[in-house]
């Protein structure tokens, strides 16, 4: 197990600095001049020049990439023109509504996905399969933009029952910050109105996210139940007298979660690159709205962060997947 981790730890390594060179390679040569937008219309060419020197933008792309690589290091990712602030302090402010968001849709993705998954498989070709089915599938199709405009317009234009966007109302303190996750802080702090009302502004996009990885899920874990029920050691336990319930939560479940896993660990990733269409529909101030904002202005610095940043935290949900994966399946560290 030991000699797998370490494996899996060169590997991150690896696709980690391959993501530095692609990100930086794609942000330089977009098109515009960031140091020109950031300048003005009206700005000569004496202070654009002077902007261009301020962020190292005048220097050769092998030394600028040096450069980007050895702040990446020391958790510099240079200065905003958009907002004027250093990169740092923007994701400290904005990734926890991000995390916070994609980790409840995960949540809810999983606990709703594999037992709908499980019934599916078990009540095969009844109603209740023909309808997760059809779910199923028509989930993976459903852009994530397109749902949440429809929520938005049904459960709060005409309900009433959740808000338009937003984490919390305007007249609403947030927290003081112990894990500047809304909910959980204000669980901790003891504000539980907070934390109903952050709970309300959270359902419509954690659905909208969580809508096509709920569909993947319930789709992989029928297909592997069903394979798994058909095998000789199930009909073994079925001819021993072992109760259903036992053979399906017990002996079944376990070995059809192995390519779930895997699912939930590509699905984690793919949330991440979705918060920036949910972001954008419903408000939520995380750094899919701050990667947009900054891609307008052509700022480059925020733009290679922010893809650095959700590429790291895929390629962290990737390794821990692979660790349970290795720990489930004693056959994957030898091969993997």
């Amino acid at each position: 197990m030991l000699l797998f981790l370490l494996r899996r730890s060169l590997f991150m390594v690896g696709m980690l600095f391959a993501l530095l060179i692609i990100t930086f390679v794609i942000s330089h040569v977009a098109p515009g001049d960031p140091a020109a937008l950031a300048a003005g219309p009206d700005a000569s060419a004496e202070m654009i020049e002077t902007i261009r020197k301020e962020h190292g933008l005048d220097k050769p792309l092998p030394q600028q990439f040096l450069i980007y690589v050895g702040g990446v290091l020391q958790g510099d990712f240079g200065n905003s023109i958009h907002t004027g602030r250093e990169v740092v302090d923007d994701l400290v402010r904005f990734f926890p509504a991000t995390f916070e968001l994609v980790l409840a849709s995960i949540l809810f993705a999983i606990l709703l996905g594999v037992p709908l998954g499980v019934l599916s498989a078990v009540k095969q070709n009844t109603w209740i399969d023909h309808v997760t089915r059809v779910f199923s599938v028509s989930g993976v199709g459903v852009p994530m933009f397109w749902l949440g405009l429809m929520l938005q317009l049904f459960f709060a234009l005409q309900l009433g029952w959740f808000p338009l966007g937003g984490q919390l109302d305007m007249m609403t303190d947030p927290p003081a910050p112990i894990t500047h996750l809304y909910t959980v802080d204000s669980i901790l702090r003891g504000q539980f109105d907070v934390t109903l009302e952050a709970l309300r502004h959270l359902v419509l996009p954690a659905l909208s996210l969580c809508f096509p990885a709920l569909a993947s899920i319930i789709r992989v874990n029928r297909a592997e139940m069903l394979e798994t029920l058909n095998q000789d050691y199930i009909t073994n336990a079925r001819a021993q007298g072992i109760s259903p319930l036992r053979i399906v939560g017990l002996y079944a479940l376990k070995n059809a979660m192995l390519p779930t896993l895997a699912m939930i660990g590509l699905r984690f990733g793919w949330m991440l690159g979705g918060t920036v269409l949910v972001e954008t529909v419903f408000d939520w101030p995380g750094v899919g709205l701050y990667a947009v904002q900054t891609a307008v202005s052509s700022d480059f610095e925020p733009i290679m962060a922010v893809t650095v940043l959700l590429g790291f935290c895929f390629m962290v949900a990737n390794f821990v997947i692979d660790i349970v994966y290795g720990w489930l399946d004693p056959r994957v560290r030898g091969t993997t």
